[in-house]
């Protein structure tokens, strides 16, 4: 039995696996969440580090295991859809999560404004273009969600444009799904208070001035439009083949320790293991050792 079916591999700080408390269902209410709260978890922040690194480390083994399977035929991958306002935390996930995983095996994409040749397309071009090969996870920092949930807030395209799209965002997931990549879809959210320190923190570093964009504190007069859009989105696109996880994500700690557990119950679910060799072993050694 390899480690994907040993049950003793969820870590005791965990009561239940996060997807069991994270997953949305139906008549969950964005308007309802504490992004305070740490669902699942029965520790605290002073666990998070050594918990991190040992989780990185079974996420990096895992995310090895299906690249090297892509190398013998497996045609499966993963993509990691992560969603949220301006410094909900997508990039620190990326870097501390995603990061202690090998960079071979990692297809990573931020979408921000579309492009004019981006526009020039069905808004689906510029997504289908940067979807992981086999045997990669993919991670998407924004997505094709955008296209659902900006251009609602700020009316840039009318309702009979963005309203079809759920149907075909649904749709287009499926199509993934059924050629073998598994979606894990994460919406973290943050409160206005969390956000504004944050925002101020990067503005009193000049080492983080580069992650400041003048446009954040204009959308913050937009936070209940954004609200009211996520809750459509997820009520409109959490599906059994794709659902949507909700992430309180004022405790960055939390969030990435949650978000690692998400991977690993993904990756698991695919039964991995190493590889059989195509070539006989002991041969191999023996022409070695005589070389």
């Amino acid at each position: 039995m390899n480690d994907a079916d040993d049950p003793e591999d969820l870590p005791s700080l965990w009561s239940h696996e996060p997807h069991a408390h994270l997953m949305f269902r139906p008549g969950d209410r964005v308007a309802d969440i504490d992004p305070d709260a740490t669902p699942g978890f029965r520790g605290d922040k002073s666990d998070a580090p050594t918990l991190q690194e040992e989780r990185n480390v079974r996420f990096a083994e895992l995310q090895e295991m299906l690249y090297a399977n892509s190398r013998a035929g497996d045609h499966r991958s993963v993509l990691l859809v992560l969603q949220g306002m301006d410094t909900a935390g997508k990039g620190g996930i990326v870097k501390h999560v995603v990061g202690g995983a090998n960079p071979q095996g990692i297809d990573y994409k931020s979408f921000g404004k579309p492009t004019p040749e981006e526009l020039s397309h069905h808004y689906l071009w510029r997504i289908r273009n940067a979807l992981p090969a086999a045997g990669h996870i993919g991670v998407f920092d924004r997505s094709h969600y955008e296209d659902v949930l900006i251009v609602r807030v700020h009316n840039l395209v009318p309702r009979e444009v963005w309203e079809p799209r759920y149907d075909e965002i649904n749709a287009f997931e499926k199509e993934l799904v059924d050629e073998g990549t598994l979606i894990i879809k994460v919406a973290l959210f943050v409160s206005a208070e969390e956000q504004r320190s944050r925002l101020q923190d990067r503005l009193n570093r000049p080492e983080k001035h580069w992650k400041y964009d003048p446009s954040d504190v204009s959308e913050r007069a937009f936070l209940a439009e954004y609200k009211a859009s996520y809750q459509r989105v997820i009520d409109r696109s959490s599906t059994d083949y794709a659902p949507w996880h909700i992430i309180p994500a004022n405790n960055k700690w939390y969030s990435r320790l949650a978000v690692a557990e998400l991977l690993i119950e993904a990756l698991e679910r695919l039964a991995l293991d190493w590889p059989t060799a195509s070539f006989d072993v002991e041969r191999e050694k023996q022409r070695l050792a005589e070389s």
